[in-house]
């Protein structure tokens, strides 16, 4: 089968799994040229996805897209989710469940604060009603607490949710499946390498099986902002399995090729002092905000491996 013929296969069977509109799409491409000047690349663009609009934006708009679609289909009342203390995930579910006429529940791994900021602050605007784990955001601990908050609210009639952490399902994957749809159509060549930040491994599985579809030339490169690479590589491989049978593509996960960085990161939520510089030299060079948790860790990896000539 020729390679168009089974792209549009595979964008017939995308197109009929359901979705709801949260985001706004298509986020912008931004070529970074003082940028890719100062850290040694030839051309260096930027995917903006910070500005998909939801609450303030980010990646995660595009995996709720489905996940609230299947809750809306189901009839659901309230939703569950959980993340660290400044989760952009969990931040982004309280809205979307609010934009939506849902009641939202939150569990977030660290302490409760007197002056709630960041992400957290937000979370409290939307109301959402917060469990803390404090000293504790071990993701077993946190889906545990999940599934009891989620029997305690069936036994008391309601009809609960439970979105797992980062929203990292098979079917929240596919938001970036589309979303190597969307930079294909936005670029003159596929013969690129796409950095991407990994955390909960999702954004990182669809853009791996994105790219093998609609961009077959690109390279996918992964940073860590949490875990180690071979958890990253354990995950990402049975969420591309899964994702790929949700649209019927024959792939053979394993022989994926995963490469991915766990250098620039040394706590989940902390940042580091080359994310800190990463952060201040994107602002400062091409106006663009990134964050200490995940993009400016993601940048630091970037520019290190720009150094290094692994870019």
């Amino acid at each position: 089968m020729k390679s168009d013929d089974q792209q549009e296969i595979i964008i017939k069977s995308l197109n009929q799994i359901s979705t709801i509109d949260l985001a706004s799409l298509p986020t912008p491409l931004d070529e970074a040229r003082r940028l890719a000047d100062k850290i040694g690349l030839s051309k260096l663009f930027i995917k903006r996805d910070d500005l998909t609009g939801l609450a303030g934006g980010g990646n995660k708009a595009r995996k709720l897209e489905y996940d609230f679609a299947e809750i809306i289909k189901g009839g659901y009342d309230v939703v569950i989710t959980a993340g660290g203390i400044q989760s952009n995930h969990a931040r982004m579910t309280a809205a979307a469940a609010r934009k939506l006429g849902l009641d939202v529940k939150l569990v977030l791994g660290g302490a409760d604060f007197d002056i709630p900021k960041g992400n957290l602050l937000l979370d409290v605007l939307f109301n959402a009603e917060i469990r803390y784990l404090v000293d504790d955001d071990a993701n077993s601990s946190l889906e545990k607490e999940m599934q009891k908050w989620a029997d305690e609210l069936l036994n008391d009639g309601r009809k609960p949710f439970v979105i797992p952490i980062g929203g990292s399902t098979a079917l929240g994957a596919l938001g970036y499946v589309k979303a190597m749809q969307e930079l294909a159509a936005q670029i003159e060549s596929n013969n690129v390498q796409i950095i991407v930040g990994v955390g909960s491994c999702g954004t990182f599985a669809g853009t791996i099986l994105g790219a093998k579809i609609f961009m077959p030339e690109a390279k996918v490169i992964g940073v860590s902002v949490s875990r180690t690479v071979d958890a990253i590589k354990n995950r990402t491989i049975e969420l591309i399995r899964e994702c790929s049978d949700l649209i019927n593509y024959k792939i053979n996960a394993e022989d994926c090729s995963i490469e991915c960085y766990d250098d620039y990161h040394f706590e989940y939520g902390i940042i580091t002092e080359t994310g800190r510089q990463a952060v201040e030299l994107a602002a400062n060079l091409e106006g663009i905000l990134l964050d200490p948790i995940y993009t400016g860790k993601v940048m630091a990896g970037l520019i290190d491996l720009a150094a290094k000539k692994v870019i």
